[in-house]
């Protein structure tokens, strides 16, 4: 077993069924995923498109797939808009991306479209295999090293440091403070409890107090503002 083999056997996901569409126009690419997604187990099959118009039909024609692995370059729309199209009619179906593209405005704007991860193509396939665990195990999945060149002063910032918004900061505990901006800054809930020493029910506790506090509802909520004012959350931490 090579050395790459091994770390892969090493993670381990969890013990569930699951059907992974694999949507990329290349098929190197979706033969790469195929055999990480074949790593996790016998329980977890995969299904390829080729475009978003095959996307689509799969998602359609397959209401038991659990995960939706998309290029956001592909025949059929240009970029974000298929995603868009795709999270539009299937809200409830969790999407990473597999890009190219490795710049944090790439991350920011997927994570607007309510992706839970983020996978750069340069990534190997323990990191592959990490960040699918991450997601079917409930987390989020997005590159620490990209999202480390997001500052403050950065453009693409929507939620803003208004005042309104530092003042809402000011009001969370330290903890909440750092939790965020250790989840902004791409750690999994996992090593934010391993971080901090606390069980990762905690995490979730303090993390959902800080959502109420900040008006956020959802997930993606909370991690693009997290991901778009960590400067200012360590700032206070």
């Amino acid at each position: 077993m090579t050395d790459t083999s091994k770390q892969l056997a090493d993670l381990t996901p969890p013990p569930q069924e699951m059907t992974v569409l694999i949507a990329d126009d290349h098929w190197v690419v979706r033969e790469s995923l195929k055999q990480v997604t074949k790593s996790l187990g016998s329980r977890y099959r995969s299904l390829e498109a080729s475009n978003f118009h095959e996307a689509l039909q799969a998602l359609s024609d397959t209401p038991e797939i659990g995960l939706v692995l998309v290029d956001l370059i592909m025949p059929g729309f240009n970029e974000f808009d298929g995603l868009g199209l795709l999270r539009l009619k299937f809200p409830t179906v969790p999407f990473v991306v597999i890009s190219i593209h490795e710049d944090p405005e790439y991350v920011l704007k997927a994570i607007s479209y309510g992706v839970v991860g983020y996978i750069p193509k340069s990534a190997n396939a323990t990191e592959i295999k990490r960040a699918l665990i991450r997601v079917i195990s409930g987390e989020v999945a997005f590159p620490r090293e990209i999202l480390s060149r997001v500052t403050s002063g950065s453009s693409h910032t929507s939620f803003g440091h208004s005042d309104k918004r530092l003042t809402s900061i000011q009001e969370l505990t330290a903890r909440e403070r750092k939790i965020l901006s250790y989840l902004g800054g791409g750690m999994s809930l996992a090593t934010i409890s391993d971080t901090l020493i606390i069980s990762r029910q905690t995490v979730r506790v303090h993390l959902g107090n800080a959502m109420k506090k900040l008006s956020l509802t959802t997930r993606e909520s909370a991690i693009r503002f997290a991901v778009e004012n960590v400067e200012l959350l360590r700032k206070e931490t």
